[in-house]
């Protein structure tokens, strides 16, 4: 275990970010900026939004430690260079070991391997680095790091957990209890899996939609196995989440007011925050908004290039299908010609990684692109292997986001105002493209058995169609819900930082720390 960075400087009295604050929350006079120690789930996905929050927090007075996992710091590193980790006034980077062997690969770990790890390694090392710290007042962690809840208590500070995706994958999560005492899961055979029993309704289940079918549950159920690694893991995680102090979340309650209300009659102090990144616009200083965690080196040329070409507005198709997806050879190859045969401009991220046994390929190329596609679509295409997502999303030329459909994705295409097209990957992708596809009207789904006739349909009928229209018209319309919800959350950030984060632990008579 290891600080890396540098505190620079407490914040300067009289500065910008400090007069801002005066209107929001209360923070102690007189004494040094309160100290919350940030923990992100390993993954990318579960380190943006973290490190949204927490920026959002530095911009309300608090110094901020960030920790990373040792490898993905050295990611970190590698993508962005060293002053990526060098840190910035009260706002550090520290790393903890994350139990498995060490390795210098850039490819995302082995999710239920991963898992297993870090709830069963980290939590010593984490208890060690927060002993080691100046004053820490509080502990905000992923969910899915819920063993920062005694680490927490050990120190005597409160800790809110960050669930990171959305209220309805939330509450999938929650039901797979409720499914186990039922006897729908684990499922009896494989079988189950394709002679239609995944389409059997529990839209009785409490907090989901009534369209919602088991198939459009988190897919950790999908397994034989009662001991399966990612299904408990899943569920002992947000099981725990009634232990923390509060739980923040990353929406917007017009948008999930009936999982919300499900997950507030589980948890009372249930806090959501979202879109982050409107709200992260308001008030990060600009020095603080370059800092960044992509564990990939983005490619500036994706934005020169929706600018360069200048298409017309809404015209390119945007593909990214994020950073833990990975499909087989064939179902890339469909994807390609697919998007060759719809004849629209696109610009398609492809990981590295992002073929089942590829290799970590250094090229997209070599991520084996099908022989001549690139000369079959030159000139109305680029292919690049990361990307600032939500800039590209706010592009003009971006006109429909053809997507795996994780939570980040999810929103920062809300906010955007572009309509999606969906082909879910696992975890609780399923349930957001249900959601999406029946509940807001803003997406349209590929199908499980990608072919390339499908791709070059959904797409035309996406970009041209009636359906393309009503999906633009309904994301148009969410967008500006997500625009008006980021003053509602910046309030409620401050009433979670004056109600928990400032609130020394509940104590128990006999001086033993609270744990509901």
């Amino acid at each position: 275990m290891r600080i890396v960075g540098r505190l620079v400087a407490a914040l300067r009295p009289g500065s910008r970010r400090q007069a801002s604050m005066s209107a929001a929350a209360t923070l102690p006079t007189g004494q040094a900026a309160p100290h919350a120690v940030c923990v992100p789930f390993p993954t990318q996905g579960h380190i943006t939004p973290m490190l949204k929050l927490a920026k959002i927090l530095h911009a309300r007075g608090f110094r901020v430690t960030f920790v990373n996992t040792e490898y993905n710091h050295r990611r970190l590193v590698r993508s962005r260079g060293a002053a990526a980790v060098a840190g910035l006034a009260a706002f550090r980077f520290a790393t903890i070991p994350d139990g498995l062997p060490a390795s210098d690969a850039n490819a995302t770990q082995d999710p239920a391997t991963i898992s297993y790890a870090t709830k069963h390694s980290c939590p010593p090392h984490l208890r060690r680095l927060l002993a080691g710290l100046d004053g820490v007042t509080c502990v905000v962690a992923d969910n899915l790091m819920s063993f920062s809840v005694d680490a927490a208590r050990e120190v005597g500070v409160p800790c809110a957990l960050f669930w990171t995706a959305s209220a309805c994958g939330y509450m999938g999560y929650r039901n797979f209890r409720l499914l186990i005492d039922r006897g729908i899961v684990p499922l009896q055979d494989q079988e189950q899996l394709t002679n239609g029993f995944m389409d059997t309704p529990v839209g009785w289940a409490p907090g989901m939609s009534k369209h919602t079918r088991l198939k459009d549950m988190p897919t950790f159920l999908r397994t034989t196995d009662p001991d399966d690694v990612l299904m408990n893991f899943q569920l002992q995680e947000v099981e725990r989440s009634e232990h923390a102090s509060a739980v923040v979340i990353n929406t917007l309650d017009e948008l999930e007011r009936p999982a919300l209300d499900a997950m507030r009659s589980i948890i009372p102090a249930v806090y959501t925050v979202g879109p982050l990144a409107s709200v992260a616009e308001r008030v990060v200083d600009r020095s603080l908004q370059a800092v960044s965690c992509s564990l990939w080196r983005e490619d500036q040329s994706c934005l020169q290039w929706l600018d360069a070409t200048k298409p017309r507005p809404r015209s390119v198709v945007y593909v990214n299908f994020g950073s833990i997806t990975v499909m087989s050879g064939q179902e890339l190859a469909e994807f390609a010609w697919g998007l060759a045969g719809s004849g629209h401009r696109f610009l398609w991220i492809v990981r590295p990684d992002v073929v089942k046994g590829g290799g970590g390929a250094s090229s997209a190329e070599a991520a084996a692109l099908p022989p001549g596609f690139l000369e079959a679509t030159e000139g109305r295409g680029l292919v690049a292997s990361w990307c600032d997502q939500e800039a590209v999303l706010r592009h003009e030329a971006v006109g429909l986001f053809l997507t795996h459909s994780g939570w980040n994705s999810t929103l920062e295409s809300l906010c955007a105002g572009v309509p999606m097209l969906c082909w879910p990957f696992f975890a609780e992708q399923q349930t957001n493209c249900r959601y999406k596809c029946v509940e807001w009207g803003v997406a349209m789904e590929v199908g499980d058995n990608v072919r390339r006739e499908a791709v070059e349909a959904r797409i035309r009928e996406a970009m041209g169609g009636d359906k393309g229209k009503d999906m633009a018209r309904r994301a148009a319309e969410w967008r500006e819900a997500a625009a008006g919800s980021a003053a509602r959350s910046l309030a409620n950030l401050d009433r979670l930082i004056n109600d928990v984060l400032l609130s020394p632990a509940p104590l128990l008579p006999g001086g033993s720390l609270k744990m509901a």
